[in-house]
């Protein structure tokens, strides 16, 4: 496919931030959004790019986009899909939190609780919880991830099972059409599928973005989780595998 200069430029400005809009693009080119869209569609059709509702994102699938791309995308959707979740925690309860910006919004909106014991590897939730004296935090040992401070590898997935805890909240990089949870770091997976065995009920947050990527490593299936938050679920068939698996579905744009 020939790209004309503008598509090249939104292609790199996709790869660099994880996601583009389309009303932004364009303000930034000075064009019409009619424009952009068809910019959009044909980089989409030339599968360079995935559409989403109002924009189109990278759709990387052997790497994630980076971290502070990451935080950017889909950012007041992650805030209602934190409070939503930490809504289920009540005070007095222990939870693990995983890796993910969509994970550490949850960790934000527990701000407010109290006597909670929060077990995670994402050094960015501990450290935002370490100074609230009605929060217990315990941190695993092990690899830190320097691109986003997960603590990850086989000394982490150990430390987890030491563990039998009320809630855990956990995310991911990529949701398949058939309910497959899926991310891109086997020690990172690990420690997920740990997490989730040693928990009562775990919570999958996920903004509606996950269900346009791909990644290339199994967590396990959504059928694992007790709830599923997310913005909107895009997806019939995940909507159908909730509904029969007994998985609540919450949608915080519903």
């Amino acid at each position: 496919m020939y790209l004309t200069g503008r598509q090249e430029e939104i292609l790199e400005l996709a790869k660099a931030e994880g996601r583009v809009l389309v009303e932004e693009l364009a303000h930034r080119f000075s064009v019409t959004p009619q424009t952009i869209r068809k910019d959009l569609n044909d980089l989409c059709d030339a599968r360079v790019l995935n559409r989403i509702h109002g924009g189109a994102i990278f759709p990387s699938g052997k790497e994630n986009v980076k971290y502070d791309a990451r935080r950017q995308i889909a950012a007041p959707e992650k805030q209602a899909i934190g409070r939503a979740a930490a809504a289920l925690i009540p005070d007095n309860a222990s939870l693990f939190i995983n890796i993910g910006t969509t994970t550490e919004a949850v960790g934000e909106a527990l701000l407010d609780h109290k006597e909670l014991m929060v077990i995670t590897n994402n050094i960015n939730v501990a450290n935002r919880l370490r100074v609230f004296p009605s929060i217990e935090v315990v941190i695993a040992g092990g690899v830190v991830r320097g691109s986003d401070g997960g603590i990850v590898g086989e000394a982490a997935v150990d430390f987890i099972r030491q563990f039998k805890v009320d809630f855990a909240v956990i995310g991911a990089s990529a949701i398949d059409h058939d309910g497959a949870l899926l991310d891109f770091d086997y020690r990172e997976v690990k420690v997920a599928q740990a997490i989730i065995a040693n928990a009562r009920h775990v919570i999958l947050v996920s903004d509606s973005t996950k269900f346009e990527r791909t990644a290339p490593v199994r967590i396990g299936h959504i059928s694992q989780v007790q709830t599923f938050i997310t913005d909107r679920c895009i997806v019939e068939n995940v909507r159908k595998i909730c509904s029969e698996q007994g998985v609540k579905l919450i949608e915080t744009e519903a």
